[in-house]
C-alpha cells in the first residue's frame, strides 16, 4: 500500500478470536463480516485502509484444549490459527494482515508497553487471593469460575456480572465452583502486577461521553462500567503459556491475555509495516494510522468485548503515549442458532467449514449481512437462509441479471445497444441508480450494514419492475429503438449493482466486472456507465437455487 494524498487513514481493527476451536457463524456475523464490508467500502471511496486482526493464541482456553487433544499449547495454537486463516480466505475477508499473538514482534510490543506503563508509575505489585482448583492443581482465570453475583445474586462467571454489569473481585462471588472440573473453588495467596485503572476514570468518562455517534448499547455499557468506579486490574496470571512478564520474580507467570490481546492491533500494524505487503517500504508507516490525529480507528467486536475496547485498551493507550484512541467501537449483539446462543463449549453451532462444503460463500455473506445483529440479537435458521438465497439472490438479483443478459444476447448479439432520446421512465431509472450510491454510502459510513444491503436489494427490485414496465420482449417487435434504450438502461443497472454489492459480495461483483470487461477488480464507489457497443461476455447464472429437500 502506498498512501494516497488527501485520503483519510482508516484503521479497521477486528476482534482477535481465541484459537481453541473452529469458527462458527456467530463469529462471522458478530465482527468479521461487518469489518470486511466496512474496509472494502472505504477502499472503494479511495481511503487508506489498514485492516488487521489475528489469532489470540494464549491463555487458559488454549492450554485446556491442548489437554483435551493430548498435545502441546503450541501445536493447538498453530493448528487452529491455520483453520481460522483458511476460513477467512474462503470467505474473502480482505485483511491486510491476519497474524497471531505468538509472533516475536507481538511479544516485543506488549513488553514495551508494559514497561512504559511501569516506568510511569501506572503498574503496581499486589498480593491477593486468587481462585484455585485443588482437584486440577491450577489457578483459575475469570472465565473458568462460576458463582452468585455479590450485587444481584445472578449466576455469573468471572469478575463482572452479565446481568447487572457491576464489577467485583472473584473472591466476592458466592457458591463458587470450577467450570473446568466442577469442584469447589478455594483461594490461594499470590502476587500479581496491577494496572491502576482508577487513574483513568475521569479522562475515560469525559472521552466516552463525547462519543455522540456510538451505538447506545456500547456507550451505555461503558458508562455503566465507569459509574461503579474503576478498580485496579491484574495484568499478570499464574500460567506458563503466554507473553513473559519483563519483571524479575515473575518467571513462572505470564501477562494476562486480555491485556496483551488488545495490544495486538498496534503490534499487527507494526508487523504489516515491516512486511513485504507494505509497498511503500517505509517501515514506520504504521505511525500514519496510530500517531496522526486525523486518522480514525474502528474496532469491530461482539458485545461481550465492549469494556476491553472502551475502557481497558484506551487506558493502556492513554498511559503509554500519544496513540490514537478508538473513533468507534462497533459492537454487535449475538447471532443465535434456532433461538439459542452459539456456543463452542456446548457444541451448539453451525461450523463455517461444514457450511462451506455445502453452500456458496457469497450466499452466506449475503444472508448474514441481512440478519446482522446490529442493535439486538438475531437468529440463524436454515429456513430463512434458504429463503434468502432463493427469493432474494436467485429470484430478485440473479433473475434480473439473467433477464437483461438474455434479452441483449438474443436481440443484439450480446452487444450493448445504442441509445437515442431516453424517455422519462428511462431517466428516472438512471436517477434511481445514481441516488442509490449516496443513500447506501450514508448507511455504510454509519456502520448500518443491514440498511445498506436493503437499499441495494431495493434497487434490484426496482430494476425488475422497470423491465416489467418497459416490456422489451414486446417492444422489439414494434420499436427497436425503445428496446435498445431499455436494454442499455438494463446493462447499467447490472453494472452498478456490481459496484454497490462489491463490499458485500466481492466474488459476484468481480463476475459482473468481467461480464463487461472492466479491468479494475476493485471498482470505484461511483456510478459506472456502460457505453453502447460493449460486448457482454462470460454469461452465466450468478447464484444457484437451493432445493428445499436439503433442509
Amino acid at each position: 500500500m502506498i498512501l494516497k494524498n488527501g485520503a483519510k487513514n482508516i484503521l479497521v481493527c477486528v476482534a482477535w478470536p481465541y484459537v481453541n476451536g473452529e469458527p462458527h457463524l456467530g463469529h462471522i456475523a458478530g465482527n468479521n463480516l461487518p469489518a470486511d464490508i466496512f474496509a472494502r467500502f472505504h477502499r472503494m471511496i479511495g481511503n487508506n485502509v489498514l485492516m488487521v486482526s489475528g489469532s489470540d493464541q494464549h491463555g487458559t482456553p488454549v492450554t485446556l484444549r491442548a489437554k483435551e487433544e493430548n498435545t502441546s499449547p503450541e501445536k493447538i495454537a498453530e493448528k487452529y490459527h491455520k483453520i481460522w486463516s483458511e476460513t477467512f480466505n474462503e470467505l474473502d475477508f480482505s485483511f491486510d494482515l491476519y497474524t497471531k499473538t505468538g509472533t516475536d514482534n507481538h511479544k516485543e510490543i506488549v513488553q514495551n508497553l508494559f514497561n512504559s506503563l511501569n516506568e510511569k508509575g501506572l503498574l503496581e505489585e499486589k498480593y491477593s487471593e486468587q481462585p484455585y482448583s485443588e482437584k486440577s492443581e491450577m489457578f483459575l482465570s475469570d472465565r473458568y469460575i462460576e458463582g452468585d453475583c455479590p450485587h444481584c445474586s445472578s449466576r455469573t462467571k468471572g469478575d463482572q456480572c452479565d446481568d447487572c454489569g457491576k464489577d467485583f473481585e472473584p473472591i466476592d462471588l458466592k457458591n463458587l465452583i470450577s467450570i473446568i472440573d466442577s469442584s469447589e473453588v478455594t483461594f490461594k495467596r499470590t502476587k500479581h502486577i496491577y494496572l491502576k485503572l482508577p487513574r483513568f476514570q475521569e479522562e475515560l468518562t469525559k472521552w466516552i461521553k463525547s462519543k455522540t455517534y456510538w451505538r447506545p448499547a456500547v456507550k451505555n455499557q461503558s458508562l455503566g462500567f465507569l459509574s461503579n468506579g474503576l478498580i485496579d486490574r491484574a495484568i499478570t496470571r499464574d500460567i506458563n503459556w503466554g507473553v513473559k512478564v519483563p519483571v524479575d520474580g515473575y518467571e513462572e507467570k505470564r501477562i494476562y491475555v486480555w491485556f496483551e490481546a488488545v495490544i495486538g492491533y498496534l503490534s499487527a500494524s507494526i508487523e504489516w509495516s515491516q512486511s513485504k505487503a507494505n509497498k511503500s517500504q517505509k517501515k514506520d508507516i504504521w505511525k500514519e494510522w496510530w500517531l496522526n490525529p486525523d486518522s480514525k480507528h474502528f474496532y469491530f467486536q461482539g458485545k461481550d468485548n465492549i469494556p476491553f475496547h472502551t475502557i481497558i485498551l484506551p487506558a493502556i493507550l492513554m498511559g503509554s503515549g500519544n496513540y490514537n484512541l478508538p473513533h468507534d467501537v462497533v459492537a454487535n449483539e449475538y447471532l443465535n442458532f434456532s433461538g439459542k446462543q452459539f456456543s463452542k463449549s456446548k457444541n451448539w453451532a453451525v461450523w463455517v467449514s461444514d457450511f462451506l462444503k455445502e453452500y456458496d460463500s457469497e450466499a452466506l455473506r449475503y444472508y448474514l449481512s441481512s440478519i446482522m445483529p446490529e442493535s439486538s440479537d438475531s437468529d440463524f435458521t436454515w429456513e430463512s437462509f434458504f429463503d434468502s438465497n432463493n427469493n432474494e439472490l436467485v429470484a430478485t438479483f440473479g433473475n434480473l441479471v439473467n433477464r437483461i443478459q438474455s434479452l441483449i444476447k438474443n436481440n443484439f448479439n450480446s452487444i450493448v445497444p445504442e441509445i437515442e432520446n431516453l424517455d422519462d421512465i428511462d431517466n428516472k431509472m438512471i436517477s434511481n441508480i445514481k441516488s442509490s450510491f449516496e443513500s447506501t454510502s450514508n448507511f455504510l459510513e454509519n456502520r448500518q450494514f443491514r440498511n445498506g444491503l436493503k437499499e441495494i436489494m431495493n434497487l434490484a427490485k426496482l430494476g425488475n419492475r422497470y423491465i416489467d414496465q418497459k416490456e422489451p420482449w414486446a417492444t422489439i417487435k414494434t420499436n427497436k429503438q425503445i428496446t435498445s434504450n431499455t436494454l442499455w438502461v438494463g446493462a447499467n443497472i447490472i453494472s452498478n449493482l456490481g459496484v454497490l454489492f462489491a463490499p458485500y459480495l466481492p466474488k459476484t461483483s468481480l463476475k459482473i466486472s468481467n461480464m463487461f470487461n472492466f479491468k479494475n477488480n476493485i471498482p470505484e464507489w461511483k456510478y459506472r456507465e456502460i457505453k453502447p457497443g460493449i460486448k457482454i461476455e462470460n454469461i452465466q447464472p450468478l447464484f444457484k437455487k437451493i432445493e428445499k429437500e436439503k433442509l
